[in-house]
C-alpha cells in the first residue's frame, strides 16, 4: 500500500509543473523573500542558526536566478539583472556575517520591487497564450 503524499505538496508540485518561465521566476522571488523575512524574523530573539539557514536558502534561490538568465539572447536586461543577483549575493553574505537585519530589508526591498516586474510580465505573457489558444479553437456555439 503507498503511502498518501502530503495534498499542499502534491499541490505545490503541479504548480510548479504546469507554470510558465515567468510564474516560476516569480515563485523563486517568493520564495526568496519568505526565506528572508524569516531571517528578519529570527535577528531578534538572536536565533542566528534559523537566520543563516534561510540566508542561505535566499541565496540559494538567487543563485537558481542567475542560472536562469539567458546570456545570450538576454543582452542588456540579462546582464543587468546578473549584475543585481550578483549584489544581493554579496549584501546577504554581509548580512549573515555581520547579522544585520537592515542589509537583508534592503534585499527584500529590491526582490519586491523585480518579483513585481515578473508578475506583471508573467501575466502578460498568460493573456497572450490564451488569445493565442481561441485563435485555433473551434466552437460549435450559435
Amino acid at each position: 500500500m503507498a503511502l498518501q503524499s502530503n495534498p499542499y505538496d502534491q499541490y505545490k508540485k503541479t504548480q510548479v509543473n504546469t507554470a510558465s518561465q515567468g510564474k516560476l521566476i516569480v515563485m523563486l522571488y517568493d520564495g526568496a523573500i519568505k526565506f528572508l523575512n524569516i531571517a528578519i524574523e529570527h535577528m531578534e530573539p538572536k536565533t542566528y542558526d534559523i537566520v543563516n539557514n534561510n540566508i542561505i536558502r535566499a541565496q540559494d534561490i538567487i543563485t537558481e536566478l542567475i542560472s536562469s538568465l539567458n546570456m545570450d539572447t538576454g543582452g542588456e536586461i540579462a546582464n543587468n539583472l546578473l549584475s543585481l543577483y550578483l549584489y544581493f549575493k554579496k549584501r546577504l553574505l554581509e548580512a549573515n556575517m555581520q547579522k544585520e537585519s537592515v542589509i537583508i530589508e534592503e534585499v527584500v526591498k529590491h526582490l519586491r520591487e523585480l518579483r513585481e516586474v515578473w508578475n506583471e510580465v508573467s501575466n502578460k505573457e498568460s493573456v497572450n497564450e490564451s488569445a493565442d489558444d481561441r485563435k485555433g479553437s473551434f466552437s460549435i456555439e450559435g
